[in-house]
């Protein structure tokens, strides 16, 4: 059981990235997925969900910014963000959960599976 997190950068702010998150060893259709993000001297910190049926959710610093969404045929989800922030920067991870419970769905400890994290920095 395997996610590989990419596509992090350096971007100016207003800027957009795109990030993938690629599974491999198990269907991540069966999963949900959420994606976390931590910055230096921070906690980290939930940021979007997908349920395996594809509902989403937001945490507010991000709505309307970020979209997440997946593709099972490719086994892989994806964190598209817009209109970034120098607030954004942190490293990204995604994290999948078979048995994610909708009042905790952006707890790091419902996701039993991380990928390695993708460095986002936003700045000028």
């Amino acid at each position: 059981v395997q996610l590989q997190a990419s596509g992090g950068g350096l971007v100016q702010p207003g800027g957009s990235l795109r990030l993938s998150c690629a599974a491999s060893g198990f269907a991540l259709s069966y999963y949900a997925i959420g994606w976390f993000r931590q910055a230096p001297g921070k906690e980290r910190e939930g940021i979007s969900y997908i349920s395996s049926s594809a509902g989403t959710y937001y945490v507010d610093s991000v709505k309307g910014r970020f979209t997440i969404s997946r593709d099972n045929a490719k086994n892989t989800a994806y964190l598209q963000m817009n209109s970034l922030k120098p607030e954004d920067t942190a490293v990204y991870y995604c994290a999948a959960g078979s048995a994610v419970r909708i009042g905790k769905r952006l707890s790091p400890n419902e996701y039993p599976h991380w990928g390695q994290g993708t460095q986002v920095t936003v700045s000028s």
